[in-house]
């Protein structure tokens, strides 16, 4: 379980200018919502206090609101950048209904999954949102959130879709996804036997809708040029040079982080991006428009997969429960440049 470090004290010292800038309001709005005046719109007032949080300090005593409740996130690691990026909206809009949200992640030799929700219950939490869990994983027990589900604690499960589960789940079209990126290289000249996908182990739902993707637009024959090693740059690096060493031009990758890896192999190679071979990763996480190239990628709907998320845990938690379905959201492909034309042949 992790927590943040206590803001600074609010004091005169700070000054309404400040604030009043970072909520793009007049210094007397600011002041008016301090001292606890009336007459302040509601998403004014949310924007002062913003700043506040912003700008690192306590929110005076008469602002705190009493929390409506705990609820526990569980999230496989913060190293892949797009973990942490779920957990800060799912956080923000825990916060913004009056929950306290509790995170609780799993390194390795660490916590385990199901040792995190024992925390997270003996804390008499309200729900539990599950982030890339077990429940993503074919080969894991379903029986765990059967159990979980008669210990009378909700709970939604984000990305990946296990039918064995009674729940409300949360996932991104990764079929489409696979889809949507092998025609954008098919349609900038990339020959479709030339066209590999990278991923990590095939036992995760995700894998396998991205290579069921994949195949609808190529053919069952492309599964030759299908690499199944880890969602990381290590793993984008050993499928990327396998497939470049099949002759791919294009490679389509599971996550940003193994189009990284991917980057390494080609250059490992003597080979250039994307004036060699053209490489789209998934995600869209913080900063990877800032590599170098720019990468073109798939980007998941962060926010509407998390407030939906939160959305359908709140209705369950009061007891308005929702379908226990999953609820899929279109991705994004944001086009920069690590994808060209492929190169002359011969």
């Amino acid at each position: 379980m992790t927590s943040s470090p206590r803001p600074a004290p609010f004091s005169s010292t700070a000054r309404l200018a400040d604030i009043a800038g970072q909520a793009g309001v007049s210094e007397a709005t600011v002041s008016r919502v301090l001292n606890g005046k009336t007459g302040v719109a509601s998403d004014t007032r949310q924007r002062v206090l913003a700043a506040l949080d912003v700008l690192g300090y306590e929110r005076p005593v008469r602002l705190r609101q009493r929390s409506a409740g705990l609820v526990g996130l569980v999230i496989p690691e913060l190293t892949n950048p797009i973990f942490p990026a779920f957990a800060q909206v799912i956080e923000q809009v825990l916060t913004g209904q009056g929950y306290t949200p509790v995170l609780g992640t799993q390194m390795p030799g660490g916590a385990t999954e199901d040792e995190l929700v024992e925390q997270l219950v003996d804390r008499g939490v309200n729900g539990i949102v599950f982030l890339s869990g077990l429940h993503a994983d074919s080969s894991a027990d379903p029986e765990r959130y059967a159990r979980l589900a008669g210990r009378g604690v909700p709970f939604v499960l984000i990305n990946g879709y296990n039918p064995a589960v009674s729940a409300p789940f949360v996932s991104p079209d990764d079929r489409a996804a696979a889809r949507m990126a092998v025609r954008h290289l098919v349609d900038l000249g990339h020959a479709p036997d030339r066209i590999g996908l990278a991923l990590g182990p095939r036992r995760y739902v995700p894998a396998a809708r991205k290579t069921e993707g994949f195949l609808a637009e190529l053919g069952q024959e492309a599964v030759e040029r299908v690499r199944y090693t880890l969602f990381t740059v290590e793993g984008g690096h050993a499928a990327a040079g396998s497939l470049l060493d099949q002759g791919c031009t294009g490679v389509v990758c599971g996550s940003d982080l193994m189009a990284l890896g991917a980057v390494r192999a080609a250059r490992e190679r003597g080979l250039s991006v994307p004036s060699d071979v053209s490489l789209v990763g998934y995600d869209d996480s913080p900063l990877i428009a800032f590599t170098q190239p720019p990468l073109t990628t798939l980007r998941q709907p962060v926010r509407e997969m998390a407030q939906a998320a939160v959305g359908a845990l709140l209705e369950e938690v009061a007891g308005s429960p929702v379908p226990h379905t999953e609820f899929v959201f279109p991705p994004e492909l944001v086009v920069r440049e690590s994808t060209g034309k492929p190169p002359p042949a011969g």
